[in-house]
């Protein structure tokens, strides 16, 4: 039955590789670390994963995540509201609450997985998101998924800001939730937080921010944009990822809120997906995977420095 599909098929993947649009893994035969082997014995240096802060194979935190597996198991089999919740995983969310500077936290697989739950859970039919124009593709089908009504606004264009949330009000909009990334993935910049801040204020909207480019190593002991923005405490709504900076495991993540929990048993992302493995969780909790410590930081913006003085030949 798949013989009469199959030549569109082929059409379409030839239309993406005539585009220069066609992805080529590159096979790592090695850790994941600064200088990486490939597949074929060839050793370069590494300038683009997600690793920021050397976590992803750090001595302290493999030994978290092997010392885990004797106690907790490789994983759980079921999905959180069955059997598959640990106190380990409880432990994690309290710390990502503090860590974070909200209420309450849920992990999910991934910061997909979570930006894919929370909105049709928070927003319905009545309501509105009005989201910039450059966030994170996540976020783009998170909204896709509510029937909430939809606005879209120019990249950190504040003027841009309000007039859709206008719009939004004079269609009537129940709620409204002003949706942004703390740091924007393509090309780093960082968003106006205090500006997003003012204008959903003037208009009674809840603020999310994805900070997932931006939790381990943005802001004071690498808490994120909101606290280094000084607005902590008007955002509504974090998520973030554990598969960056904090050790690259497998893109686990939180969702916290601030006012209540943020997306609870009525989440299907949550209801249907296993929790992440126990191992992820430990070694998420590992002394060297915590915001105690400023050194890997430290060194990372020594090195961003290091970097763009000599790329701009200062």
């Amino acid at each position: 039955m798949f013989d009469p599909i199959r030549p569109i098929f082929q059409q379409r993947l030839q239309e993406i590789r005539d585009a220069g649009l066609w992805k080529t893994e590159r096979v790592i035969d090695s850790d994941q670390a600064n200088r990486i082997r490939l597949a074929g014995g060839r050793e370069v240096i590494n300038m683009c994963a997600n690793n920021y802060l050397g976590l992803a194979n750090h001595p302290e935190v493999e030994a978290a995540a092997r010392e885990s597996l004797a106690r907790w198991g490789y994983g759980l089999a079921s999905v959180r509201f069955i059997c598959g919740t640990q106190s380990l995983h409880r432990q994690l969310e309290e710390a990502i609450s503090e860590f974070l500077g909200m209420e309450d936290t849920i992990l999910y697989t991934s910061c997909f997985d979570a930006n894919g739950g929370l909105f049709e859970t928070v927003l319905k039919e009545e309501d509105a998101v009005v989201s910039d124009q450059l966030n994170h593709a996540s976020i783009i089908d998170g909204i896709r998924l509510c029937k909430a009504g939809r606005y879209r606004y120019a990249n950190n264009d504040l003027a841009d800001l309000r007039a859709q949330l206008e719009a939004a009000d004079a269609k009537g909009a129940r709620f409204k939730m002003v949706a942004t990334d703390g740091v924007f993935s393509m090309d780093g910049t960082v968003a106006d937080l205090a500006g997003v801040c003012d204008a959903a204020e003037a208009h009674g909207a809840m603020v999310m921010v994805d900070d997932s480019h931006a939790v381990g190593f943005m802001g004071a002991k690498g808490r994120g944009t909101p606290r280094s923005s000084g607005v902590i405490d008007r955002v509504d709504v974090i998520t973030g990822t554990l598969g960056k900076a904090l050790g690259g495991a497998s893109g686990s993540a939180p969702a916290g809120a601030r006012k209540s929990s943020t997306c609870s048993g009525s989440s299907p992302a949550l209801s249907l997906l296993q929790p992440i493995a126990p191992s992820i969780a430990a070694a998420a909790q590992s002394p060297r995977a915590s915001p105690g410590s400023t050194e890997l930081r430290d060194r990372l913006w020594d090195n961003t420095r290091y970097w763009r003085a000599e790329v701009q030949g200062q």
